[in-house]
């Protein structure tokens, strides 16, 4: 028994180590500089209180949770109709829906630009058209197209892990009894499906909350606080100020992950 104990014991070292080293240790120094020096603990309130700052935060809370809410639309619906159907290409367009995982931020950011930029595909095709050139690429738009662009992928594979796993004995008694597709779906797959919505849900918020590479590439007139959290460290060299802005940042998504953890036990995660 002892062995076994002293076993599983140094399995946890390697973790421990890393999440002291790589976590833990610079939580605690992250505080320790937004709480430090005269100003102290009232950069938080500067957060809220300073319109800048103020209005990345609202702005980036609210980006995320559109684009959440459109993620889980999407993806949801595309993740229970591939799990539940079986067709030649399914690999294919499951791989194909999937790949946008292999593209960091940046990529995306550029993709974005290509599609809604100054001379990207959607501006030539509507001025071929004899209207205006439509340009979003560098607006909340072009933001919410790139978050949703790597945000379907996680949930999409979410829906379809879970969905898979549904007991069809339950569906088929439901169809014997004269259930129709709509009342199966709303009534016997949704609910069996809430935990993984809202672990995807979660994940989706929390990536979109701290996307960087993205928002980078494309934010050139809005502030997010990724973007405001880079200024204030490097232009602004106000290193208090965006060690504080990462730990309200870090709170939020920590928030969300927690009431998704009570709300939807381990599937939030499996979800990561």
């Amino acid at each position: 028994m002892k062995s076994r104990q002293l076993f599983s014991l140094a399995c946890m070292v390697p973790a421990v180590i890393v999440i002291t080293a790589f976590f833990l240790i610079p939580a605690v120094q992250l505080l320790f500089i937004a709480s430090g020096g005269e100003a102290g603990l009232s950069r938080y309130l500067a957060v809220l209180t300073t319109p800048r700052y103020r209005d990345a935060l609202l702005s980036t809370v609210a980006l995320s949770m559109v684009v959440t809410a459109t993620t889980l639309l999407i993806g949801g619906i595309a993740g229970i109709f591939l799990a539940r159907n079986r067709f030649p290409g399914h690999g294919l367009l499951v791989a194909i829906l999937t790949f946008p995982l292999a593209f960091p931020g940046v990529v995306v950011g550029f993709m974005v630009i290509m599609l809604g930029g100054r001379l990207g595909l959607v501006g030539q095709i509507s001025e071929a058209l004899g209207a205006d050139r439509i340009v979003f690429a560098y607006s909340m738009t072009g933001l919410f197209v790139g978050y949703l662009y790597f945000s379907i992928p996680r949930v999409l594979l979410t829906v379809m892990g879970v969905a898979e796993t549904l007991d069809n004995r339950l569906i088929e008694a439901a169809r014997s009894l004269g259930a129709g597709p709509f009342a199966i779906q709303r009534d016997i797959v949704l609910p069996a499906l809430v935990p993984a919505f809202v672990a995807a849900g979660s994940i989706c918020f929390a990536t979109a909350m701290g996307a960087f590479g993205t928002a980078f590439t494309l934010a050139t007139r809005i502030n997010v606080l990724p973007m405001v959290i880079y200024q204030e460290f490097t232009e602004a060299a106000n290193l208090a100020m965006a060690a504080a802005l990462s730990v309200v940042l870090g709170l939020v998504a920590w928030a969300i992950l927690a009431l998704a953890r009570l709300r939807g036990g381990d599937n939030v995660a499996a979800a990561g």
